[in-house]
């Protein structure tokens, strides 16, 4: 490819819009443009890197025995309503109406229609396990999309379906999935860690999400890791083990309401009443699906509302207002308590659950209760642990581990779905006894947009890009210094034509720039290697290769470059 052919608008300055390096380097190297709100043109670069994790997804999808199918990106609504996730999804779904009002949805998932696709058409036992794999574009309606390809509106992804007789199978079809994603990421110069996640809108028994380890604003995602054992899981599932709880009281000491003037916050609270914030339990109040309910939490810890959604059961939850907590409770924001709540249905954490004589707000201004014991002083609806986890604490899986956390990016997830979707739509097959069964089905989602930017998340430098070879648009760039000098120009093409006989994709960089410019724009789009030619090295018939890896630099005889090339390749 010549450059001078070929559409590549570099940019000098970040774009306004991008607010973490590998959105603005994307951007500024010329690989992406935005459209609209989470939807971006990819251009001629991006979709040869696009491209070649695809073809790697795909080889290791066909290794592992998946079969690649093309489901249809609008699905009729009755399918969702019937999976129930036409409500539970929401706002995120991404709808549409025909001509004739029927509702329609442009597909972020593809569970309901794989069902619907397998229901009646595998009947027996013998037929499975089955593995039906896609890579398609997908919608989803973000609220707030952001960070370019990493939460957008439109992306392209690899998602995948299983389908066995009973859980054995199951386990077998999963674990072949689990190892064909490590697989992938490897080969596309990840190293990615699985952890334990969030079954969402998803659903099903359990699940996991790969993760790449960033060091930078663009790991959106917190993990927490075991130093002991192999327990790894994201914020929404993590939990962690107190390493020195408060020592339980002998007694219940009598219930007292004490003056707390314009005393609102935890902070103030505690150091008004000279007690430590584990022994204020604070009331956070929200809306699950319409209805009030109370949370409970010790006041040096922070709510997960995953937790606490996943709990209650509920669709929507969002907290509430000032104006719905002065209702309610009668007193303003940060005099919430659990004493005396109507129509409120109450959640504690456990470790509320385990207190005793602790502090609450009193649901009347300026006031607080002390000493306040659950049951003796107010009934709870229900215990869970809807706090979020805690670095340093012990790991809940070894409970010898201390927990420490990292940045992730999300580039693929597994869920165990179950029965879920398959009992849902009524898709159910004949066993070896001829009784009647749902499939056990398994859902395997790779980002393939979002893989490609992870990549730049973690490997740039103030430069730009620095690519992988095997998923790099292209390997080398061939650069003539002065491209109006003859002997120069010759030369860069012999070796620029010689490398592409030798099967090795190359760029030459054959515009009438200073050498400075091109050298900036090489490294900002990051391919692995560039051949600057010079006056100076052809004085001894030889160019330099520059490593974009290392920044390593190796003067090269002009007729070994080819063989130079294809060795330093295969480590890069």
């Amino acid at each position: 490819m010549r450059w001078t052919q070929t559409y590549i608008p570099t940019l000098r300055d970040d774009p306004a819009e991008a607010e973490i390096v590998s959105h603005k380097l994307l951007v500024r190297a010329g690989y992406i443009r935005k459209l609209a709100a989470g939807v971006y043109n990819y251009l001629p670069l991006m979709q040869r890197v696009l491209l070649k994790i695809t073809e790697i997804v795909r080889e290791e999808m066909n290794a592992a025995g998946a079969q690649e199918i093309l489901m249809p990106v609008l699905h009729p609504a009755e399918l969702w309503q019937q999976s129930g996730r036409w409500s539970s999804i929401g706002k995120e779904l991404m709808r549409a109406k025909d001509r004739h009002d029927r509702d329609l949805v442009l597909g972020g998932t593809h569970e309901e229609v794989v069902t619907y696709l397998i229901k009646g058409e595998v009947k027996s036992y013998r037929q499975l396990p089955l593995n039906l794999y896609q890579i398609q574009n997908k919608f989803r309606d973000e609220i707030r999309p952001r960070f370019g390809l990493m939460r957008g509106r439109e992306f392209i992804m690899k998602d995948a379906y299983s389908f066995d007789k009973d859980e054995s199978s199951f386990k077998e079809s999963y674990q072949k999935m689990l190892d064909a994603y490590f697989k992938i990421f490897k080969r596309c110069g990840l190293e990615t860690k699985m952890v334990e996640s969030d079954t969402g809108a998803m659903g099903g028994k359990a699940a996991h999400e790969f993760m790449v380890i960033v060091d930078t604003e663009g790991g959106e995602n917190i993990i927490f890791f075991c130093d002991r054992c192999d327990y790894a899981a994201n914020m929404d599932k993590a939990s962690s083990v107190e390493i020195d709880p408060p020592q339980e009281e002998d007694s219940e000491k009598p219930l007292q309401k004490v003056s707390t003037p314009e005393v609102k916050t935890v902070e103030e609270v505690t150091a008004f009443l000279k007690v430590p914030a584990r022994k204020l339990a604070k009331t956070l109040l929200y809306k699950a699906d319409g209805k009030i309910v109370a949370a409970i939490i010790r006041g040096d810890r922070q709510i997960n509302e995953v937790k606490l959604k996943n709990t209650l059961g509920c669709i929507h939850l969002e907290m509430a207002d000032a104006e719905t907590v002065e209702r309610i409770t009668g007193a303003k924001v940060g005099f919430a308590g659990p004493l005396n709540l109507k129509r409120v249905t109450i959640i504690a954490d456990e470790e509320v659950a385990h207190l005793k004589n602790f502090v609450t707000g009193a649901n009347e201004n300026d006031f607080h209760f002390v000493n306040v014991n659950p049951e003796r002083d107010f009934k709870v609806d229900q215990v869970a642990q809807i706090r979020c986890a805690q670095e340093g604490e012990l790991c809940p899986q070894c409970k010898k581990g201390k927990l420490s956390t990292s940045r992730g990016i999300e580039v693929g997830n597994t869920f165990m779905l179950g029965t879920k979707y398959s009992q849902a739509l009524g898709a159910t097959f004949l066993d070896s006894d001829g009784e009647e069964k749902p499939f056990i089905m398994g859902s395997y989602g790779i980002g393939i947009t979002r893989t490609a930017q992870a990549v730049v998340e973690k490997f740039h430098d103030e430069k730009g890009i620095i690519w992988p070879a095997s998923i790099a648009p292209l390997s080398v760039e061939v650069v003539p210094l002065n491209v109006g000098e003859e002997r120069q120009s010759k030369v860069a093409f012999e070796i620029y034509q010689m490398l592409k006989e030798n099967h090795i994709e190359t760029l030459i960089d054959d515009r009438d720039e200073r050498a400075g410019v091109k050298f900036n724009d090489a490294d900002l789009i990051g391919l692995p290697l560039r051949i600057n030619v010079g006056a100076k090295s052809l004085k001894e018939n030889k160019v330099e290769i520059c490593i974009r890896k290392t920044k390593e630099v190796l003067s090269i005889p002009q007729n070994e470059v080819v063989e130079k090339c294809k060795k330093l390749l295969t480590k890069l």
